[in-house]
């Protein structure tokens, strides 16, 4: 039984538990937050928080107690030169824990520990937002007799004003609203053509080339000056001719006869694997029997 026993021990020794704390609060501070098991943070809040608070006393006895601790110049400086004045009006409670589920594999219950002062997102920094609220009809007597001066004598200032030069303001206004909103307007046009032709001029994919080397007699050499021909696809083959075949496989070594390429092409570009097949067998070399 553990009746008393308030340190949670982590399953490690004095020794390993004291480094690993140590890592822990470093990483902590270089990165303001980071992420962990729910023990290892509640653990980590009671061993870094004292030297938070340590830290708001910049003195040389607070320095070589910390690196004590943490044994980390670099960290020690950025603490006390970064960390200490954000947090300098703070009395205590410097870290949040937020649970984050459960790991996959040992389902333990995963947190992120953090600096509260280095979180943007929660702290406000002391900027109220300004809500605009509309007047009440039953406001006070003073107030209305305020809004009624102030409407009269904006009446007699309008009145006293010539008409024409404020329909001129008005009518000018009018024109460069409906300038900007010309502009607007052909810049998008010219934007969208620009698109338009931009997709125009875009290579098409090419099409996926087919094995012609599955026709009885087309070796890879013949497939390749085929596909450099145009002829990339089963497809392509039926729909040409013998004569012309022969034409672009005329500079390739060998005598080969391509009378029964087309058809064959054309039987592998409908699927007729089998029907091909027991074709190709009573051939020899692609030659008809």
């Amino acid at each position: 039984m553990r009746h008393g026993r308030k340190v949670n021990h982590l399953s490690r020794k004095t020794a390993h538990r004291k480094a690993m704390l140590s890592n822990m609060a470093t990483s902590l501070l270089m990165h303001k937050k980071i992420t962990t098991t729910v023990a290892k943070a509640k653990a980590l809040r009671v061993y870094v928080e004292p030297i938070l608070t340590k830290s708001k006393t910049d003195s040389t006895h607070s320095r070589r107690m910390v690196f004590s601790e943490l044994q980390d110049k670099e960290i020690v400086t950025e603490l006390f030169r970064d960390i200490a004045p954000k947090i300098a009006n703070r009395n205590g409670g410097y870290t949040r824990i937020i649970r984050l589920g459960y790991r996959l594999g040992d389902n333990a219950e995963m947190c992120m520990i953090e600096l509260v002062d280095f979180n943007e997102l929660y702290t406000n920094d002391g900027v109220n937002k300004t809500t605009r609220r509309s007047r009440s009809k039953g406001g006070k007597k003073t107030t209305e007799g305020a809004t009624t001066e102030t409407v009269e004598t904006a009446t007699e200032d309008a009145t006293d004003a010539p008409e024409v030069v404020v329909v001129g303001t008005v009518e000018a206004k009018a024109e460069e609203v409906t300038a900007v909103v010309e502009e607007t307007k052909a810049e998008v046009v010219e934007e969208v053509k620009e698109e338009a032709v931009a997709k125009a001029k875009a290579p098409k994919a090419e099409a996926k080339a087919d094995d012609l080397t599955k026709i009885e007699g087309v070796g890879p050499k013949i497939a390749e000056t085929l596909v450099a021909a145009g002829l990339a696809t089963f497809a392509d083959v039926a729909a040409s001719t013998p004569e012309k075949i022969a034409e672009i496989i005329a500079d390739v070594k060998g005598g080969h006869t391509p009378d029964s390429w087309p058809k064959q092409a054309g039987m592998a570009a409908e699927g007729k694997w089998d029907e091909l097949k027991k074709w190709q067998d009573a051939m020899d070399g692609g030659k008809p029997a």
